[in-house]
């Protein structure tokens, strides 16, 4: 027997390309070889090549390197864009939806007051959320 989610009439969420998911306090933004490999193709780089100058090994996981005040190495700060944008990462393409940001009400509301786009617009459905925070566990 399954718990119903304390969301089950869904979340709302609109990006407001504001770039906050991009910027702010050192993390991670994990990625897998496929990933690392499509973001090599946007780039226009060997594999090889785009590993030494953006991956990071983080024990057996590789992340994205990050700029010194904790900025995505991929996040142009005057367009306030992501530069590969078609290629991002699933952890990237799942905010916010996150298994940590939807586990409780509070969790969700500490969410909504960092990112602007969090409560706001289209409601996804119970299903849809799911699915999303399945994609990746942060």
């Amino acid at each position: 027997m399954s718990k119903t989610p304390w969301f089950q009439d869904g979340l709302r969420f609109q990006c407001t390309q504001c770039g906050d998911c991009c910027t702010g306090a050192p993390g991670y933004v994990w990625v897998s070889n496929a990933e690392i490999e499509a973001l090599a193709a946007i780039m226009g780089m060997a594999v090889h090549e785009f590993e030494a100058s953006y991956v990071r090994r983080v024990g057996s996981r590789k992340s994205l390197i990050e700029l010194e005040n904790g900025d995505c190495i991929f996040f142009d700060a005057k367009d306030r864009k992501c530069k590969v944008y078609g290629a991002r990462p699933r952890q990237c393409r799942t905010w916010p939806f996150w298994d940590s940001n939807i586990r409780t009400p509070a969790a969700w509301k500490k969410t909504c007051e960092i990112c602007p786009g969090s409560g706001q617009g289209k409601v996804y459905s119970v299903e849809e959320v799911l699915a999303q925070s399945a994609v990746i566990r942060i």
